[in-house]
């Protein structure tokens, strides 16, 4: 039996198990482009309870087509006796809003005409995202959060809100994410957004609009996510091909593509790379150098040396004016995948800057 199964199977016979909820904020939130939401809903995951002392807390972050689950897709560093282990500490992950896994999105009833907003969802950043989650912290009556972790759009989050609000954090842990979201990074997102605008059925207003956009969307989105090397260990032909042939690259975007569309939609996807294009921790704040300047966590940045999408370059940057920083440099071959997929590295990494450890975890 793997570990993981063992530590899992071990989980289940504590009482320290998994409490999906969701959080409804009956107010308004106004928006940061204007306008507002009438009211909104966010699904979190709990798992394990809060000390006495209430700062066993870590909070968890999830990227682009993320939920609250993280120990479906954070596998690899969940369960008793790993970094998010239930039995000592309370951990959250809450799905961000404009996400499809239960919080308020697209396909979420506009209480004003009790219809789905559909293609008159607001526009987001992370910002808002963030004043969601904060919203969230003061309802569970967290003041402390001992650990924040987060990668690449949950990076962004993690960053956006330890400079919002300084006093959160005791650590941070961004990891393969940036200050601002870069050209590239941008282009890459409209490119697939010009996919999914692309499709016919994308005008129109239901659940499934845009979904073959979205599956060439998700195609494109995987070339950054990986990168040339990547491709040659995992999709060369065993053997030169006869043709006609079906090359294993091709089914292999095919396949990816058509993953992500059973379990995600084309108005969230639009919605969150929006977001995503517009953070710079700079904007209103003179530069993102004075930004993070206010962060007074201490932080462990992290990139990745293969990663096409958010090159280490701008995790040194991260390092280089966060007021007390370290950076560590993780060697994948994933590419910037590699925040989901290395998880012994970033288990060492942790456990080699286990400054975030709070005052009395639970026995």
């Amino acid at each position: 039996m793997s570990s993981k199964i063992t530590a899992l199977a071990a989980l289940r016979n504590t009482p320290y198990i998994l409490k999906n909820k969701v959080f409804y904020h009956k107010k308004p939130l106004s928006l940061e482009l204007g306008g507002q939401l009438a009211e909104f809903q966010l699904a979190y995951s709990t798992y394990g309870k809060l000390n006495e002392a209430r700062d066993n807390v870590i909070w968890v972050c999830h990227a682009l087509t993320g939920n609250a689950r993280v120990d479906d897709w954070w596998g690899g560093l969940f369960g008793v006796g790993n970094v998010l282990d239930p039995s000592r500490y309370f951990i959250v992950c809450a799905n961000v809003l404009g996400s499809c896994y239960g919080s308020t999105c697209a396909l979420s009833s506009d209480p004003q005409t009790a219809n789905p907003y559909y293609h008159r969802f607001p526009e987001l950043t992370i910002r808002d995202m963030v004043q969601g989650l904060e919203l969230l912290a003061q309802h569970l009556g967290i003041h402390t959060v001992a650990l924040g972790l987060g990668g690449s759009l949950g990076g962004q989050q993690l960053l956006e809100w330890a400079v919002m609000y300084p006093e959160r954090f005791r650590q941070i842990v961004p990891i393969a994410t940036n200050a601002w979201h870069s050209p590239w990074g941008i282009a890459f997102n409209e490119a697939q957004r010009m996919a999914i605008a692309a499709d016919a059925s994308w005008a129109e207003s239901h659940a499934e609009a845009g979904k073959a956009g979205l599956k060439a969307a998700r195609a494109m989105a995987l070339l950054s996510y990986r990168n040339y090397h990547t491709y040659q260990q995992t999709q060369a032909e065993p053997q030169i091909p006869e043709l006609p042939h079906t090359f294993r690259a091709a089914s292999y975007q095919q396949y990816q593509g058509q993953k992500l569309c059973n379990r995600f939609d084309a108005f969230a996807y639009w919605t969150l790379s929006k977001a995503m294009d517009s953070h710079h921790l700079g904007r209103g704040r003179g530069s993102a150098e004075a930004a993070l300047a206010k962060v007074k966590a201490r932080a462990l940045v992290i990139g990745i040396r293969s990663d096409l999408l958010f090159p280490p370059a701008e995790q040194q940057f991260l390092a280089t004016h966060l007021p007390q920083a370290v950076y560590e440099e993780i060697d994948s071959a994933y590419g910037h995948d590699g925040f989901l997929l290395e998880c012994d590295h970033l288990r060492a990494l942790l456990y080699k800057h286990q400054y975030w450890l709070p005052s009395n975890p639970l026995p």
